[in-house]
């Protein structure tokens, strides 16, 4: 019985030595990440500045500072892993090169990522506990974009040619001829002008005012309250207008900007979260995108509601 244990703990010692060895040497397994020099960081107030850098760019800049805790394999793996496909995504270094319209854009649905509780990732915040960002620093974020954010009054002039923009929407759409479809395939769908509106929204960002529309399925989906998951044929579209302001206390409908649509169907779209997405954008209706993965843009817009089937739309009810 001797022998037998004190063989057993030498082949407990072999294997921990033998672990040791493997794991120091996967410590030199390391891929490259790189910190590039900043040239194009967002401008933006000191307060501003102080929020992003605690809390975003460790990932989301080219000023990545990584804790003792990271540096260690097999966590440096997946920390480089997520911080390449983060500045992918939003980089604060790169994003002063975007026009300005890009740049609010792309810090609004940054703050929608936080205010939903998506970013900064719930396992990162885990160990980053510094990343968090409070409510105080939410409403300075948001300050910042309202404020920053072009709010022109229109003469009566661009008032009248945006009513009559809307009035031929409504009788024949923003072009008469069919558009090409997405680079993912997708057709327009000519007809979603007669479709039913479920719901509406606006973004400050963009001074945009946006009208939700639901086909028969969707409307039956949600009159029977089947909507998490949808059911596959279930089409929303959102109309997208430009906000006018009179200087008489009334915003109106102004230039029409796009429409995009999420078609469900779990099968064919399995690979962007069951739904199929589009856009086409201006009076003109060019598709949006220059190939077809353009639509993990936005899947991952919408990953924060994932629990919702990945709508953001809360539909009115009693629309039938």
């Amino acid at each position: 019985m001797a022998n037998s244990s004190s063989a057993y703990r030498r082949i407990l010692l072999r294997i921990g030595i033998a672990g040791v060895v493997v794991f120091a040497g996967l410590q030199f397994v390391r891929p490259e990440l790189k910190n590039p020099e900043v040239t194009n960081e967002l401008q933006a107030p000191p307060e501003v500045k102080d929020i992003l850098r605690s809390a975003c760019y460790d990932c989301h800049s080219n000023e990545t500072k990584l804790a003792w805790f990271d540096q260690v394999v097999p966590a440096y793996w997946l920390v480089v892993r997520d911080v390449k496909t983060a500045r992918q995504h939003l980089n604060f270094s790169e994003l002063g090169a975007q026009p300005a319209a890009k740049q609010r854009a792309m810090l609004y649905e940054a703050i929608n990522q936080v205010q939903l509780g998506a970013m900064p990732l719930a396992a990162y915040r885990r160990m980053h506990p510094e990343a968090h960002v409070s409510e105080s620093e939410l409403a300075v974020l948001r300050h910042y974009l309202e404020t920053s954010t072009p709010q022109p009054e229109v003469s009566a002039a661009e008032v009248s040619a945006a009513e009559k923009q809307f009035s031929d929407w409504v009788a024949a759409g923003p072009a008469s001829a069919k558009p090409p479809a997405a680079p993912n395939g997708i057709e327009f769908p000519a007809d979603y002008r007669n479709w039913t509106p479920i719901s509406s929204t606006d973004r400050f960002d963009n001074q945009s005012l946006r009208v939700i529309l639901g086909n028969d399925t969707a409307l039956k989906a949600i009159a029977e309250n089947h909507i998490n998951p949808w059911p596959d044929g279930s089409i929303l579209a959102k109309v997208a207008w430009t906000q006018q302001k009179d200087g008489q206390g009334m915003v109106r409908t102004g230039a029409f900007q796009h429409v995009e649509f999420m078609i469900r169907d779990s099968r064919k779209y399995a690979s962007t979260k069951g739904w199929g997405w589009a856009r086409w954008r201006g009076t003109g209706l060019k598709p949006y995108g220059d190939r077809p993965s353009f639509s993990d843009e936005c899947v991952g817009c919408h990953e924060p509601v994932q629990g919702n089937d990945y709508v953001y739309t809360a539909p009115i009810r009693g629309q039938r």
